[in-house]
């Protein structure tokens, strides 16, 4: 629809399914009994992101850590991004609490797991060690917005994640005779581009651009890693595990990371590194708690 030009701009609503029937009847009495009037600019996006759902204080937080005996480093915000942005690229994987929590089935840089679009073992590592379910199923990328048009097809926002689009010819891999008659998980396998974590067998991918009025913190961890690393995109999937939701609070985060070989969470400004973590005594049967999608 984008690319046919038939409108001048098309918005799709982030949460367009049972849980945005909520705010459906939330619109529906602010327009019809309330009768206000219906205002949309066509530019603006009214939902701001969408990030609807609770934050967490830094003062919470390390109380949080505190009683639970939880170690943690404390980085100021300047060399934090510096940090997190330098274990990107050493290719740890690492779950990102920032803000308040997104609304909608996507994770948008608020309760998200994040790593190095770049790296080959990205996507797999990702689906069996971190989310539990089946290696080939692709990840999404988050590029900054004033630089998406760098790397993918495609020159409008897409704060959602909702909008597909080639990545850019100058970073595609051409595939070889040979990769070409190869089938199945075999195919799959072919690295399609310098972003493969995040490319589709058809070098496309789903993308979530990144702004910075909107989630300041996201933002500001994409240029660092840009500035640092030379690449203004990286893998954001959901902070969960298959068939979970997305974590909340900083304990769901904690409890998600600690399953999981995730190396780094991030909480505010507050590090926690798996190697220094005891185990989570009681927690062996987690994996039932929840059927499978």
């Amino acid at each position: 629809m984008l690319n046919e030009g038939i409108f001048e701009n098309i918005w799709i609503q982030p949460a367009a399914g049972d849980a945005g029937g909520a705010l459906g009847a939330a619109l529906g009495v602010w327009y019809q009994y309330l009768d206000n009037s219906r205002v949309a600019d066509g530019i603006n996006d009214s939902m701001k992101g969408s990030y609807l759902g609770p934050k967490f204080s830094e003062e919470l937080i390390r109380s949080y850590l505190d009683s639970e005996n939880i170690p943690y480093t404390y980085y100021n915000s300047e060399s934090l991004y510096q940090k997190v942005a330098d274990l990107l690229n050493k290719e740890k994987i690492i779950g990102w609490f920032q803000g308040r929590m997104e609304f909608g089935p996507r994770s948008l840089g608020a309760r998200s797991i994040i790593g190095d679009a770049r790296s080959v073992k990205m996507q797999e590592k990702m689906n069996l060690k971190i989310k539990f379910r089946e290696s080939f199923r692709p990840f999404a990328p988050s590029v900054l917005l004033d630089k998406v048009d760098e790397w993918f097809n495609l020159k409008v926002s897409s704060p959602y994640m909702l909008l597909v689009a080639p990545v850019k010819k100058k970073h595609q891999l051409a595939m070889t005779e040979d990769q070409k008659k190869l089938f199945g998980i075999d195919k799959l396998n072919v690295i399609r581009s310098n972003i493969p974590a995040v490319t589709h067998i058809d070098y496309s991918a789903r993308i979530q651009t990144v702004n910075k009025e909107t989630l300041p913190e996201y933002y500001k961890l994409l240029s660092t890693f840009d500035a640092l690393h030379g690449c203004p995109v990286i893998v954001n999937t959901s902070f969960n595990v298959r068939g979970e939701p997305p974590v909340c609070s900083p304990n769901d985060a904690y409890r998600c990371f600690m399953r999981t070989d995730m190396d780094f969470l991030i909480l505010g400004n507050f590090i926690i590194d798996k190697s220094t973590q005891n185990p989570i005594s009681n927690d062996t049967d987690w994996q039932k708690e929840f059927d499978l999608d």
